[in-house]
């Protein structure tokens, strides 16, 4: 995990240090809302519906022990015991007092983290594949360049005042469980005809109002081209994008109104230019980066424990087979864990949650701890042999629900109970779905189903990829929620299709029933999972299944 330099822990002390004068500033009254609205944007603190909301970057979703304490101590301290895990691998804590915001920060940069650029028309932090460094079928761990990208975007005088925000993911799979094709800037590595690794270049992807899947826009780019052809395209962007309308501002707009040719003739006009600018300065800078993410030093133990719980305790092999993935190294696997239990918000981890974490990462896990975009919490190498006594310890905290990519598992954003923009609410649906499905016993019957919801047009909940997606908007003065079908965030990616008119917040729930309902009775075997059936039959029975009763019991009425 990259630690801080000296350059590192001044920038971040002096940034802090202006951020606490200019918030003393707001409190006297020198600086209004609007004028100091930009500046806090930019240190990550939002105004939301009933108070600030601060929120944190976790840079690629990787954390350690220490971190993880710090971050409980300051849900403690100066929030209500709790923090959020967002879809960007960040935490949000919700409920900061303005005075207290300055403490929080330089509480942050304690254990070298900060809020800088998780906000505002900027590059925002850079998200990677949870499973980095670890996964089975990956070419090379993908941290080191996303380090590199965050620390060449973070305070870049050309990027402070981007016509509107910009996201960039990067993976080292083939398996995109990094969302690539949905961020305006990505890179998935791939290999050459000669074997030689390099990056797949993807722009223009985005959900939001206009949701698009990013377009390919240079098939094969050598990893030393990475940092200049990243400078290329967000200065192209930034001359073309458009400031007259904030809804048309992002790159995707751009990219379908000038066309993907247009757009890579440019990037690499501009590419041509900048690149003897770099002199290999960047490739000297990853060097350096990617000794801190060196693998750990990883055990030969045998794994008679881990087989002796499988085969007789029931439980365990539920969580295991559920929450357990393949890891590169023998005898180890990368451990899943929900803090979505069965009625529970999801994303929110309790501070005591947080620390018994940071204590099971410490003693099992490497000292290595990751977010997923999926809010939920990796310890991404642990061997075998201590997986019955982990499992324990989670069961005994309420951190061992074995729902990982069940239905259940749902990515929620925070809705109308916290944001701003929100239209509906997010949150009590996604209890209500995920306590009712545990209530029929269902879920692992039904195997990998992602179903995600957002409170508004926005699509912070990813609903657009959603195998089922819900939007939750008012019609009226109404919450209507609005269901869509066969979205994919992986390497298959697609945008869900709308199944027709939405349903009230009472109808919501027996109707995502109906659906599943619908899906069991159409799988050709319990192997074929729901995005398969739904990519085979269609919409029809699925729409049938939604409206067809729903209309007939109304007749019958």
């Amino acid at each position: 995990m990259y630690r801080y330099n000296d350059f590192d822990a001044a920038f971040v002390a002096e940034r802090n240090r202006q951020f606490r004068a200019q918030v003393e500033r707001r409190i006297s009254g020198a600086l209004t809302e609007d004028e100091f609205k930009p500046l806090r944007l930019m240190n990550g603190l939002y105004l939301q519906l009933h108070a600030y909301m601060l929120r944190v970057a976790i840079p690629y979703g990787t954390l350690n022990s220490a971190r993880m304490h710090k971050l409980a101590d300051i849900a403690d301290r100066w929030d209500k015991g709790y923090g959020h895990f967002t879809t960007r691998q960040n935490i949000q804590y919700n409920w900061p007092k303005l005075s207290d915001v300055p403490d929080m920060l330089d509480a942050l940069a304690e254990v070298e983290m900060h809020a800088i650029q998780t906000s505002g028309n900027t590059i925002r932090n850079v998200t990677a594949d949870h499973f980095a460094g670890a996964a089975a079928d990956e070419i090379a761990d993908p941290r080191p360049v996303a380090e590199l990208l965050r620390q060449w975007s973070t305070d870049h005088p050309e990027f402070q005042f981007l016509p509107r925000k910009f996201k960039i993911a990067v993976t080292g799979s083939p398996n995109d469980r990094a969302v690539t094709k949905a961020h305006d800037l990505a890179f998935r590595m791939i290999r050459n005809e000669a074997g030689e690794p390099g990056y797949e270049v993807i722009v223009g992807g985005g959900l939001g109002r206009t949701p698009m899947v990013g377009k390919v826009l240079r098939a094969f780019l050598p990893q030393e081209d990475l940092l200049p052809y990243s400078e290329a395209v967000v200065s192209v962007w930034n001359l073309l994008g458009r400031r007259d309308n904030k809804y048309k501002a992002r790159i995707k707009i751009t990219v379908h109104e000038h066309g993907i040719e247009e757009i890579q003739r440019r990037v690499e006009e501009r590419f041509a230019e900048i690149k003897p600018r770099f002199g290999g300065v960047d490739q000297e800078m990853l060097r350096e980066i990617e000794a801190h993410f060196a693998a750990p030093a990883f055990r030969s133990d045998d794994t008679d424990a881990f087989d002796r719980a499988y085969e007789n305790d029931p439980v365990f092999r539920s969580w295991a087979d559920t929450n357990l993935s393949d890891h590169k190294a023998p005898g180890y696997a990368i451990a899943q864990i929900s803090i979505k239990a069965h009625g529970q918000t999801p994303g929110d981890a309790t501070s005591e949650q947080m620390r018994v974490i940071a204590d099971l990462a410490e003693r099992f896990g490497h000292d290595d701890i990751r977010i997923s975009h999926e809010q939920n919490v990796i310890l991404p190498h642990v061997h075998k042999a201590d997986l019955p006594e982990l499992h324990l310890i989670l069961k005994a905290h309420g951190l061992a629900t074995a729902n990982i990519g069940l239905v259940s598992d749902i990515i929620a954003c925070p809705g109308m109970d916290y944001c701003a923009l929100a239209t509906a609410r997010s949150i009590p649906v996604a209890q209500k779905i995920a306590t009712r499905f545990d209530e029929l016993k269902l879920e692992h019957e039904i195997g990998e189903l992602k179903l995600k919801i957002s409170g508004c047009i926005n699509a912070c909940g990813h609903h657009h990829v959603g195998h089922i997606g819900i939007l939750g908007l008012d019609r009226a003065g109404v919450e209507t929620y609005q269901i869509t079908l066969g979205g994919d965030h992986t390497e298959t990616a697609a945008v869900g299709d709308r199944t027709g008119p939405g349903f009230g917040y009472d109808e919501i729930v027996p109707a995502i029933e109906r659906l599943v309902a619908a899906y069991l009775d159409q799988r050709e075997t319990p192997e074929e999972t729901f995005l398969q059936t739904y990519r085979r039959t269609g919409m029809g029975p699925f729409k049938e299944a939604l409206y067809g009763e729903a209309a007939n019991r109304s007749k019958a009425a």
